[in-house]
């Protein structure tokens, strides 16, 4: 007797989320599963460019999660150093080195223990992210800007404001001042729109346990913690890294599941998803130049909601589609810089190769430029950079929108504008570069404004169709990280193995008090 045909899951994305659908169906169920990826790279906005031999992190990735099951998943695909890393041997850096692990001097399938150091640039001067009360806060803001902020926040404690906007979000948490000082300007780079007119659901996704009292109360208690899971995620000191970046991780999850039997088709665009009576039948793929259908049983889909919607057949109502239509989104470009040195000067207590600043990035708060943060690659990993004791890998973030001016210009002509941003607010020296490239990525963060009001609309209507569910950052259209963008993916793909067409579970992801972090 033939055995009956395994079930098939289409899923839509060969990210973070994409992936991990596949690999629980493979580990859970019995259920086949076939990805699809439109480039022809796993791992999405989590993967690793590189460079003339140096690797580019698009946007930072820290791999630290309250959720243990993801922290054990990440550890058992990449295991922690068991032995100092370059920069480690180098600085004589004592580390909670994991008896047994791997020795990333000799082996790549490892993950490096990293400090997180990350500061605000504002005014040419540091400050600590989040903003503490040290008293080096202090002297750099000055007497009267001090003054100003605790009255600021005082009155912020005394009159909460109904929070309507983000801009009421992060004033209830860090008074008036602070917010202006160190908030409004980022989010208007970050997202192209004041924060008066985003919807408040960002900070509730992102920073939700965090305020100006809850981070100078980790500050006080920091020493007294026992778990790294016990703090806010803006306050940990330490994370895991993939030594070659975090590309590294995903590409080591897509061979797992081509190893267990999964497929992921590259360069593979999902363009069409064929409906019939409130089901997914399949989907329509472009591979090559060249269409060709393919039915499924189910359908995961982490592709921008926008995109999903247009792509039904039949077309969605018409109120759902001009929702779904009207989505926005904020698109990043990252631009690659090789340096001889920065003009930055490391004035901590924390060594560094060649005392360099030890951060592992920078928020800009400068007005006068566009650059919204600053990685220094260096410090992710010293795998990172190709020569390590004698360049600074950096890269510098931009929001924009497809289209607008910083978007369209020639690569040449955006670089010299990032190298100039630089130069004038005191970073670097133009004589100092080295090497340069620039990365765009599209629909990179799902925003909080425009139609973003209605939908739930779309999200009711995409949730009638039985088989469909949406995962991840874009799929949800949800300002996720990248573990909540795993769990999305685990709980839908524990759903379709238990016969559940229920798609609350992976909506609560991020959305009730066990899952929220911060940034």
């Amino acid at each position: 007797m033939d055995s009956p045909k395994k079930k098939i899951a289409l899923i839509v994305g060969a990210g973070p989320a994409g992936l991990t659908a596949a690999y629980t169906l493979l580990k859970e169920t019995d259920i086949h599963p076939i990805v699809f990826e439109e480039s022809g790279m796993v791992g999405g906005i989590s993967r690793t460019e590189v460079h003339h031999g140096n690797r580019i992190d698009l946007g930072g990735h820290r791999f630290f999660s309250k959720n243990p099951e993801v922290m054990q998943l990440w550890q058992d695909l990449m295991p922690v150093q068991g032995a100092p890393a370059l920069d480690d041997r180098l600085l004589d850096a004592r580390k909670a080195y994991s008896p047994g692990g791997p020795d990333p001097e000799r082996e790549d399938r490892v993950m490096l223990l990293r400090n997180r150091i990350s500061r605000i640039y504002y005014l040419k001067k540091f400050y600590d992210y989040p903003i503490s009360l040290k008293l080096r806060t202090f002297l750099n803001m000055g007497l009267p800007r001090t003054l100003w902020a605790g009255l600021g926040y005082a009155w912020a404690l005394l009159r909460k404001r109904p929070e309507k906007s983000l801009e009421d979000f992060y004033i209830n948490r860090f008074g008036k001042p602070l917010y202006r000082m160190f908030f409004e300007d980022y989010t208007e780079k970050l997202w192209g729109v004041h924060p008066s007119r985003i919807a408040p659901d960002w900070g509730a996704q992102r920073i939700k346990g965090l305020s100006l009292a809850k981070a100078v109360m980790g500050m006080l208690l920091q020493s007294f913690r026992k778990k790294p899971t016990e703090v806010e995620t803006s306050l940990i000191t330490e994370f895991l890294y993939p030594k070659m970046g975090p590309g590294q991780l995903w590409e080591r999850l897509a061979e797992e599941i081509r190893e267990r039997g999964g497929e992921i088709r590259l360069n593979a665009s999902v363009v069409g998803v064929d409906l019939a009576q409130n089901r997914v039948r399949g989907v329509t793929v472009l591979q090559n130049g060249r269409e060709s259908s393919l039915a499924g049983d189910f359908l995961i889909s982490s592709m921008p909601i926008k995109d999903l919607v247009a792509a039904l057949a039949p077309a969605a109502p018409a109120e759902v589609a001009e929702v779904a239509a009207s989505l926005p989104y904020r698109d990043f470009m990252t631009v690659g810089l090789l340096l001889n040195k920065l003009r930055l000067k490391n004035v901590t207590a924390i060594k560094t190769l060649n005392q360099l600043v030890p951060d592992c990035w920078i928020y800009i708060q400068e007005r006068e430029v566009k650059v919204g943060r600053l990685q220094i690659f260096n410090n992710w990993s010293p795998y990172m950079v190709k020569d390590i004791g004698h360049t600074v890998w950096i890269g510098l973030e931009y929001f924009c929108a497809e289209g607008d001016s910083l978007w369209s210009r020639s690569d040449d002509e955006f670089i010299r504008f990032a190298v100039d941003e630089l130069v004038k607010i005191g970073i670097i020296e133009k004589q100092d570069v080295l090497d340069a490239v620039r990365i765009r990525v599209k629909k990179a963060y799902p925003a909080y404004f425009g139609g973003y009001d209605r939908f739930p609309l779309v999200r009711a209507w995409l949730d009638g169709i039985g088989n469909l569910t949406c995962v991840g950052r874009n799929g949800q259209h949800r300002y996720n990280n990248m573990d909540h963008s795993m769990l999305s993916a685990m709980a839908a793909a524990r759903a379709l193995g238990r016969g559940d067409s229920s798609k609350e579970a992976v909506w609560d992801v991020n959305a009730t008090k066990e899952y929220h972090e911060a940034t």
